[in-house]
């Protein structure tokens, strides 16, 4: 991963100080490139970025949560998502695998421990990789914790969901025939995995839809446009990373993430909360704090599960900070 030409000037020189040190498609095995780049300084304090869905992709602004003084920042979009190829690619995409990519990048960049900052589906990745490689992490900034459960999933879609939104979740059920509304979440997997587009391509865009819903605080429409789910509109493609990933439990056993939250005891960490996150609400970040001494987390009031929600990117941001400080102090 050789710097571009600019690698080496200082900051204030370079036009764009969050613009990429470096990126590259990184061959990882079993037919996947995915990839990655660098921002921040050479010499600046390791960091990794991971992004949410599953199946999401980073975004350029994601770079500008890490202080480009401070701050080697690794963004990587995971196995089928984003930049990375085959995008959409569920064969060999599994949590030990992108928990194996990230020791991959690790070692690529020669850092010795690195803080993990993730969001959501990246809260869960972060977590399982640091329960699997604590030495060789020095803090860790969640945002939205998701401990990847179905529980958390039938709490949001099949509990939540109704009692918020109540002709959202009409529309979510009627696209399913009557006899699968009684599992509605398996049936929506199994209808987004399902090779026909006739079957798959609206159960795709309502899941998306319904799940963006949720994830802000003040949303811009609260019901599904069904006259458009059978479109022929590009469909999106986080539907279906998740799908494949919740099928499978994410590749977990059960509560494996809380069971075993003993391993983190000497790493530090932040969880920056919105108090009406619908999709990981504070329940479940402050079950995590209980088992695990050495972090804390920061509720932010008026805000919902989004990065872009009030007050929830400044947060993450100063977490990040204060993160650095913490273990460099």
């Amino acid at each position: 991963m050789a710097p571009d030409a600019d690698a080496g000037k200082s900051l204030n020189s370079r036009p764009d100080p969050f613009a990429p040190l470096t990126s590259q498609l990184l061959p990882v095995g079993d037919g996947h490139e995915i990839y990655v780049e660098s921002v921040g300084r050479a010499d600046g304090i390791p960091a990794v970025y991971l992004h949410g869905g599953p199946g999401s992709g980073c975004q350029p602004d994601h770079r500008r949560l890490f202080d480009p003084e401070r701050f080697h920042a690794v963004l990587f979009d995971q196995r089928g998502a984003g930049r990375s190829r085959p995008k959409g690619r569920r064969e060999d995409n599994t949590l030990p695998r992108l928990i194996a990519d990230m020791e991959t990048i690790r070692e690529r960049f020669g850092f010795e421990r690195w803080i993990i900052v993730g969001g959501s589906w990246g809260a869960t990745l972060a977590l399982a990789y640091a329960q699997t490689y604590p030495h060789r992490v020095s803090g860790i900034v969640l945002r939205a914790t998701f401990l990847g459960t179905r529980k958390e999933l039938e709490a949001a879609f099949i509990d939540v969901l109704p009692r918020f939104y109540p002709d959202l979740s009409e529309d979510f059920l009627s696209v399913l025939p009557g006899e699968e509304r009684k599992q509605p979440l398996d049936a929506y997997w199994r209808r987004i995995l399902d090779p026909d587009p006739a079957v798959h391509g609206p159960a795709a865009r309502a899941w998306h839809d319904t799940e963006q819903i949720l994830s802000t605080h003040t949303p811009g429409r609260v019901r599904l446009d069904l006259d458009t789910l059978n479109s022929s509109r590009a469909l999106p493609a986080t539907p279906f990373i998740e799908a494949h990933y919740f099928q499978n439990h994410c590749f977990m056993k059960p509560n494996q993430l809380l069971t075993e939250a003993e391993k983190l005891e000497r790493v530090p960490g932040i969880m920056v909360q919105g108090r009406y996150d619908l999709l990981c609400p504070p329940a479940t970040s402050h079950a995590l704090a209980a088992v695990w001494p050495g972090s804390e987390v920061r509720c932010i009031e008026g805000a919902g599960h989004s990065l872009y929600d009030p007050g929830i990117r400044n947060a993450v941001m100063r977490a990040v900070a204060d993160m650095a400080s913490k273990i460099t102090g």
